[in-house]
């Protein structure tokens, strides 16, 4: 296939639904797909047949939740405009709230629209344990979530359920902690409500998450305070499910061996900067363990835009490929065609079909349509 190009495998995924779908099973909670992590039709049909839904975060997720993956929609933002709180009541099943102005807002065209929607807030739990800044939803000062002491006064019969979100890539163990400090901020809401939404975060179908405590969990919550849990994984349905390739363009010497390649961490791995971290290469070390080491450089103007320090057994020539790995999750959906850098392929495969299914090939139109 051409490069820079992303290859999705469906046997990883269908593996990684029949995890989550256990986890369903064992403990009663309902899965979404996050569809800000991973968004691609042609794999929903796959993904549907475990999961219940997908959870959006405007309308036009909402949208293609609807209209493509069938099942539940539940849809959350900081905030909504009239016109967008119009589009979103058309495409969802769930509207969560991020704040009581907002819910004073927009409910009464919730209630005058005649569809059965289910009105939640988003509260902050008050816990979180992620480390990078950036990522992390319970950081004093943060625009997410209600507080405990919003609702003193509220009457709860307008809403049905509560939904947090303070994890990100972590086991069950700090779930558990999570919501021994949700139940003391929140619990005296909790019985007077439907359901109860975990978020997302949860790194489930990782090799050392624990299922048994996360099952464990969910079957005690749901007893004590008789909800249905919603679970909104997004990196956990494709983790480990994709692969992002490209080529060697040219090598150059500036204090170090420098390789050039045809994609762009700013415009392609947009992660590897905002993270930031350093994507894996099957036979790519770390820089000085092997004979030939080279900083990778993206083909845009940013002068920072760098994958990474790399080593390898012999040394890369131009037209030399490479593949990154872990590369669904958190890449295509936030890809950007910034300086008219091409937008990859999106390609899928299947060990049963035994052959490359070209899903997408952007071009000229692609970057020309976005522009006045």
């Amino acid at each position: 296939m051409e490069t820079p190009s992303y290859l999705i495998s469906e046997d990883r995924i269908a593996r990684n639904c029949a995890i989550l779908d256990e986890v369903q099973r064992c403990s009663g909670a309902r899965i979404l797909l996050a569809l800000k992590a991973f968004a691609l039709p042609a794999l929903f049909p796959l993904i549907g047949k475990t999961l219940h839904g997908v959870c959006a975060s405007g309308p036009i997720e909402a949208r293609l939740g609807r209209e493509d993956f069938g099942g539940e929609v539940h849809t959350y933002a900081p905030a909504y405009s009239p016109e967008q709180m119009e589009r979103v009541i058309a495409c969802s099943d769930y509207i969560l709230f991020n704040s009581l102005s907002q819910w004073q807002a927009h409910h009464r065209r919730v209630e005058k629209s005649g569809r059965n929607i289910r009105v939640g807030f988003r509260v902050n739990p008050g816990h979180s344990e992620v480390e990078t800044d950036l990522y992390n939803p319970c950081l004093p000062g943060s625009r997410f979530g209600i507080q405990p002491e919003d609702l003193h006064d509220f009457d709860l019969d307008a809403i049905s359920g509560l939904h947090f979100h303070a994890m990100c890539e972590q086991n069950a163990d700090v779930l558990v902690r999570i919501l021994k400090r949700f139940e003391e901020r929140f619990g005296p809401y909790l019985h007077r409500l439907d359901w109860v939404n975990f978020g997302g975060g949860h790194h489930i179908t990782r090799s050392d998450y624990d299922l048994k405590l996360l099952c464990d969990t969910i079957v005690a919550f749901r007893e004590k305070y008789d909800l249905q849990i919603y679970l909104e994984p997004g990196e956990a349905v494709v983790l480990n499910g994709g692969f992002f390739v490209t080529s060697v363009l040219d090598i150059i010497h500036h204090q170090r061996d420098i390789a050039i390649v045809d994609s762009s961490a700013e415009t392609h791995l947009p992660d590897v900067l905002a993270m930031p971290y350093r994507p894996e290469i099957p036979g790519g070390e770390l820089p000085g363990s092997l004979s030939h080491t080279y900083r990778l450089g993206g083909i845009s103007c940013l002068a920072g835009d760098i994958i990474g320090d790399y080593s390898f057994d012999t040394a890369l020539q131009c037209g030399d490929r490479l593949v990154f790995t872990d590369m669904a999750l958190y890449t295509f959906v936030k890809n950007t065609t910034f300086n008219g850098v091409e937008l990859p392929s999106i390609y899928t495969y299947s060990l049963k079909r035994a052959e490359l299914q070209r899903i997408r090939v952007f071009g000229y139109h692609d970057y020309r349509s976005r522009l006045a």
